[in-house]
């Protein structure tokens, strides 16, 4: 990886005890202090601010709500700082992967699982971008996102607000979010959350053991990537321990993610993961998040005059949050004097669409999609969320974003959600067909309207969100027996799944196609409509592995895998024995076959694959045709896979990249994935990490490639490096 030089922190540490502390917040003309001088660099504005910092006004920057309320002076329990110097910002966080949660009069976008399904990252910048630009609307300049974990269980609560389960993928699409987001130089992004944060159980209680060769491959790889590409200003530690030292205060904030990995912003807490005051400043935390508890000026005195932190560790914390503010922009461009009502705009609802429309799956289609209704023909939808109308309390909102526990349905209100079943009755109004709607409470009346009906289409969900795991991959309310049923009384049955994960399907067999939604955001009805009468060719891929059954996924049948096994202190202790054979590593390494493979994803065309060739010289690159061999355009999403040599103990195979590619019938393109490009020769693709050397090595040997349009790619060839 690129290493960025720190040299500020040096700089500060050095003329720290020289400071001239200035007037605290005042009527100061602020055009006259250097900290708001732009023809600095943010370095020197950074250290000029500092330097005419008190002690505990530094301190202040080392929490949330004193580095950000410059003029408030006392937090509960009594703490207490000065005023802070003038001409500092108000700075206003806020949560939000998939949106502005918990804001009136923004965009629902779909949610983040959605997004990694689009594989598409000028997508993924669009939606940073505009979700930015309304944070920024509605008074808010530090974004908590994106999100990024690494898919160990489907039965993670947190899945939906993650990027599936390949290093690459998440690192490219959580990166691209994260220049999005900082593009117009008024919003912070802040990758969530660092590392191996795989569970919602007894995820404050826990503690992820693995190796490092697991970390550095697995875990630490997609947060390497997208600090690499994307440049994010914030990264926020987890809540859970990391084989027994809790994330916050765990060496590799400083030795991986800070010098190895180079990242040079601030690191932020998660909300109570922090445990201590020394250690966890020693060890890299730069700023806890909300009010002050552990690192009060009170508790940051005493740890000074024992020895346990020092002066420089105290300064190097807050120079790394001033001089992210002052680069991410937020002290040149002061939030708006008022919050503006609706930050939603005509632009914004259309990147939520096509974020809808590609990030659906066409997982399954025996030649019944597209439908293509003929006047008087007859549509039942069938399920409560297709509905806008809540039956016993699930509708379309239930499944526009993630569930929330604290009072609120979802964590973006989806002010302006269109439902499905709106959405079908429009699109089918154009073809002079009918449709009726049953909620599916009753199977038997649900059985009626779709043996009345020329197609049914039924919807399942599954809800899944923050604090709790899936107790299993089924779908909820009642969905499996309902499907079952309704295919059973119409053969031509389209399943329309929203969820926020995999689920097993015991009923695939008796449907002709499934279409995979996700959690679709407040547009998922004029997407889901348009895909299913063919006016948009389904393009999205899966980010994760969709198992036949939870008994084959990589922790099942070990509660030592997960959840973990309580010891004599309370702390769950989870093993990573799996190693590498993550997602769809591990069902290649145990010849286990899904039902749906990783990178999977149907359109309403076919496409043709040449065999790859392969050029090594001065780096990699590799070239293969692929051909629309259908009668409609579509888009098909090129991937290539490698296998490092047998003597490396790598799984069979490895994303090394991927292009979206737009065909009409009997067109062509080559495919060219050139590792050699600067921007891609550093993300480790041909690498694994030798532990015995504490290194990223490349292998001498043979290597396997393959490409086609998921990980079971079938056109092979192979190279060799010397």
């Amino acid at each position: 990886m690129r290493k960025r030089l720190i040299g500020g922190a040096a700089v500060l540490a050095l003329v720290a005890p020289f400071f001239t502390p200035v007037a605290a917040q005042a009527a100061v003309d602020c055009s006259t202090v250097p900290w708001m001088n732009k023809r600095k660099s943010p370095e020197q504005r950074a250290l000029a601010l500092l330097t005419a910092s008190t002690q505990h006004q530094r301190y202040r920057w080392l929490v949330e709500q004193p580095a950000n309320s410059p003029a408030q002076t006392e937090w509960q329990g009594g703490v207490v700082y000065p005023v802070q110097v003038p001409c500092t910002p108000t700075v206003v966080y806020s949560d939000g992967p998939d949106g502005v949660r918990f804001t009136p009069g923004v965009t629902a976008f779909p949610a983040t699982i959605a997004q990694a399904a689009t594989w598409n990252e000028s997508l993924a910048y669009a939606k940073g971008k505009a979700q930015a630009a309304e944070a920024f609307d509605k008074q808010k300049n530090v974004l908590l996102a994106p999100g990024l974990a690494s898919g160990r269980t489907p039965l993670s609560g947190r899945t939906p607000e993650y990027l599936g389960e390949d290093p690459l993928l998440t690192g490219l699409i959580a990166a691209a979010g994260s220049r999005g987001i900082e593009q117009d130089s008024r919003v912070l992004a802040t990758l969530k959350h660092y590392v191996a944060n795989e569970q919602e159980t007894d995820r404050q209680t826990s503690s992820s053991n693995a190796s490092e060769r697991t970390l550095r491959e697995i875990y630490d790889l997609p947060f390497e990537i997208a600090v690499d590409r994307g440049a994010p200003s914030s990264v926020m530690c987890s809540y859970n321990q990391i084989n027994g030292t809790y994330a916050c205060e765990n060496p590799r904030l400083n030795s991986v993610l800070k010098q190895d990995v180079g990242f040079d912003g601030y690191v932020m807490s998660d909300f109570g993961s922090v445990h201590s005051t020394a250690a966890s400043l020693v060890n890299g935390m730069d700023q806890e998040l909300n009010r002050p508890i552990w690192y009060t000026p009170a508790k940051l005195d005493a740890a000074l005059a024992a020895g346990e932190i020092t002066q420089k560790q105290i300064d190097a914390a807050a120079f790394r949050v001033v001089r992210s503010y002052i680069k991410g922009g937020l002290f040149d461009n002061p939030l708006p004097a008022a919050p503006v009502a609706d930050a939603s705009t005509a632009a914004h609802k259309a990147i939520a669409r096509t974020t809808a429309e590609q990030g659906s799956v066409l997982l399954k289609n025996n030649g019944l999609l597209p439908l293509s209704p003929r006047k008087g023909d007859e549509i039942a939808v069938i399920g409560p969320t297709a509905s806008s109308t809540p039956t016993n309390g699930i509708s379309a909102s239930s499944v526009c974003s993630l569930p929330w526990r604290f009072g609120n349905p979802t964590t973006l209100q989806c002010e302006d959600l269109v439902s499905p079943e709106t959405a079908i009755r429009d699109r089918a109004a154009k073809a002079k067909a009918s449709v009726t709607f049953d909620n599916g409470s009753d199977i038997a009346t649900a059985v009626a309207a779709a043996k009345s009906a020329d197609v049914a289409v039924v919807f399942g969900y599954q809800r899944a969100g923050e604090f709790t795991d899936l107790a299993d991959l089924r779908l909820q309310g009642n969905g499996d027996a309902l499907i079952a049923a309704v295919a059973a009384a119409n053969p031509r049955t389209v399943v329309v799944l929203q969820t926020g994960s995999a689920v097993e399907m015991p009923w695939i067999a008796q449907v002709p196609s499934v279409l995979e939604n996700w959690y679709g955001g407040e547009q998922m009805g004029p997407a889901i409509a348009s895909l299913l009468f063919g006016d948009t060719s389904p393009s999205g891929k899966l980010p994760m592995t969709f198992p036949k059954a939870l008994a084959d996924t990589p922790t099942a049948g070990s509660a030592a895998q997960y959840p973990g096994v309580v010891d004599a202190n309370g702390i769950r202790q989870v093993d990573y024995n799996e190693g590498l054979k993550v997602g769809y590593r591990w069902y290649q390494s145990e010849g286990i076959r899904p039902l749906f493979p990783f990178g999977h994803g149907l359109s309403y065309t076919s496409f043709a694959y040449s065999t790859p060739k392969v050029t090594v010289s001065h780096g990699l690159k590799i070239k293969f045709t692929i051909k629309n061999t259908g009668r409609r355009t579509g888009t098909e999403v090129a991937q290539a896979y490698v296998s490092l040599p047998a003597a490396t103990g790598e799984p069979p195979s490895r994303l090394i990249g991927w292009e979206r590619v737009t065909l009409a019938p009997g067109r062509h393109k080559t495919v060219e994935i050139d590792l050699s490009r600067s921007d891609l020769s550093d993300l480790h693709l041909l690498q694994y990490w030798d532990s015995s050397r504490s290194s990223w090595t490349t292998a001498r040997g043979v290597y396997g490639l393959s490409v086609g349009g998921s990980s079971d790619a079938k056109q092979r060839t192979s190279f060799r490096i010397r």
